[in-house]
């Protein structure tokens, strides 16, 4: 595991906060991020940054574009914060706000209408296997 203070350093940010929580729906683009959390692209990517360095996020990139996931754990702590994080609409007022507008989003269709694979980001497989009919 990342040194704990990492990984509670990367906590203390509510746009962090906000992120992770939306990744909890599944894979993300950053324009899906930005567009949501209403931040720059390079805002949301300094985060994103953050997240990764101490073990929260992976990345998938994909021609320019760049996915974002939880970072599959195994290790406790995380694992903790990460079961805390699907519950987030509760401890983090925001965060409910937030996965309303990304549900209302994906539901309308009007997602990140930029990224090759929009339709499918829940799932890389998906994607891959759309592309193959």
């Amino acid at each position: 595991m990342k040194k704990t203070s990492e990984l509670f350093k990367a906590l203390a940010d509510e746009t962090r906060l906000r992120i992770l929580a939306l990744l909890t729906r599944g894979e993300l683009c950053v324009c899906e991020l930005t567009t949501v959390l209403g931040v720059g692209q390079s805002k949301a990517s300094r985060h994103l940054a953050v997240l990764r360095n101490a073990g929260l996020v992976t990345d998938r990139r994909h021609g320019m574009w760049v996915y974002y996931s939880l970072a599959k754990s195994g290790d406790f702590s995380r694992d903790l914060i990460l079961e805390w994080l699907a519950r987030a609409e509760e401890a983090i007022p925001s965060a409910a706000e937030d996965l309303g507008i990304l549900d209302r989003s994906r539901a309308q269709g009007t997602g990140c209408a930029a990224c090759p694979d929009y339709t499918a980001i829940d799932s890389p497989a998906e994607s891959a296997s759309a592309k193959g009919k």
